[in-house]
């Protein structure tokens, strides 16, 4: 079993950054892949940011190419999101997901272990 807790979200205006962090308990957690994913009102829950086991690859949503950076710190079971350039579309619940069995670039569905997710707002 994996407990992930993020932390980071809040208020921030257009153009600003926001440091997501993710803490993953469990004794396999750093054998996981680990995504980042968001969910806007009224809309469907879609991948932001996924990392390898390794941290040695990564994937990003187009949107968010440039100005999201995923990265991860093995030896403190951690995951960070860099957020930066922020846009008012940006806004949603953002939550952290261990893989488990899957790859890192499988699908939000095949992710075995959720957050319970932190809420970003992004003012124009």
């Amino acid at each position: 079993q994996v407990q992930l807790v993020e932390s980071g979200g809040g208020l921030v205006q257009a153009g600003g950054s926001l440091r997501l962090s993710c803490a993953a308990s469990g004794r396999t957690s750093n054998l996981y892949g680990m995504g980042w994913f968001r969910q806007a009102p009224g809309k469907e829950r879609e991948t932001v940011a996924a990392i390898s086991p390794s941290g040695g690859n990564t994937l990003y949503a187009d949107s968010v190419k440039g100005r999201f950076t995923i990265s991860r710190v093995n030896a403190k079971n951690t995951v960070i999101l860099q957020m930066n350039s922020l846009k008012p579309e940006d806004t949603a619940v953002y939550y952290c997901a261990a893989a488990g069995g899957s790859s890192y670039y499988s699908p939000s569905s095949k992710y075995a272990y959720w957050g319970q997710g932190t809420q970003v707002t992004v003012s124009s």
